[in-house]
């Protein structure tokens, strides 16, 4: 199976910045695309930044120049940089990640993975 582990939430004010990161562990052959996605209360849960393989993005109209997503193939890792916080910001953040995984020695299987979330607030 495939794990993603999110850290680098938490309070921060206005105008401040954070970093997540969210690493996969597993049986993995292959990440596709990663993303992250936010879920405020109340409001469906959507897409903030994702990046293929092969380092293409695309952010969220909302978040656009204020974050940055990136990843290190070689870790299976997402990050992302969030500059010039605003309280709207608030909410849960998930990684998600499109895995070709190893299953049963040479077969391999395509599966999409959440991971827990984090708690991001920002103070006005």
């Amino acid at each position: 199976q495939v794990q993603l582990v999110e850290s680098g939430g938490g309070l921060v004010q206005a105008g401040g910045s954070l970093r997540l990161s969210c690493a996969a562990s597993g049986t993995i052959f292959k990440i596709n695309a990663m993303g992250w996605y936010r879920q405020a209360p109340g409001k469906q849960r959507e897409l903030v930044a994702d990046i293929t393989s092969s380092g293409a993005t695309n952010y969220a109209d909302s978040v656009k120049g204020r974050f940055t997503i990136s990843r290190d193939n070689a870790k299976n890792t997402v990050y992302l940089q969030m500059n010039s916080l605003k309280p709207e910001d608030t909410a849960v953040y998930y990684c998600n990640a499109d895995v070709i995984r190893v299953v049963y020695g040479s077969s391999l299987a395509r599966n999409n993975y959440w991971g827990q979330g984090t708690q991001v607030t920002v103070s006005s």
